[in-house]
């Protein structure tokens, strides 16, 4: 009988490591209380890796995948401020346009109410404005 490694010991080692790496580079932003913009944004390939087909392939993709999750957290209230900064930047990081963005927050409208849309657009509007546009419109100002 062979003594074979739990892959599940060896995939949560490898996510603390991570999380430990990450959170000696966040410390900086946290600690001067800036969240925003200098909250790390997750590279497309790793979102991709992610949220996308890797695990299936007949599946979202991850544009998708984070498209809902924007409308989701706009139903809720837009309670989450951050989060949904954040999930806007890093889906016009993996292609979704500012229109695709503004229609999947007017489509939660129905669900959440206009107070939580209103809030919501506001704050994409805010993320890409801190973003500088670029990403929006693959265009530098």
């Amino acid at each position: 009988m062979t003594d074979t490694p739990n892959p599940f010991e060896a995939l949560l080692k490898q996510t603390q490591d991570m999380t430990e790496e990450w959170m000696k580079a966040a410390a900086p932003a946290l600690s001067a209380g800036k969240v925003g913009m200098q909250w790390l944004q997750v590279p497309p390939e790793m979102l991709e890796a992610f949220l996308g087909k890797q695990f299936n392939p007949e599946g979202l993709d991850a544009k998708t995948r984070l498209l809902l999750t924007l409308q989701g957290l706009t139903i809720q209230g837009a309670l989450a401020e951050a989060q949904i900064k954040i999930t806007v930047r890093h889906a016009l990081s993996m292609g979704a346009t500012p229109q695709e963005i503004a229609e999947t927050i007017g489509l939660a409208s129905l669900f959440g109410g206009l107070p939580a849309m209103n809030k919501a657009m506001n704050l994409a509007k805010e993320a890409m404005d801190e973003d500088g546009g670029t990403q929006a419109t693959g265009e530098d100002d």
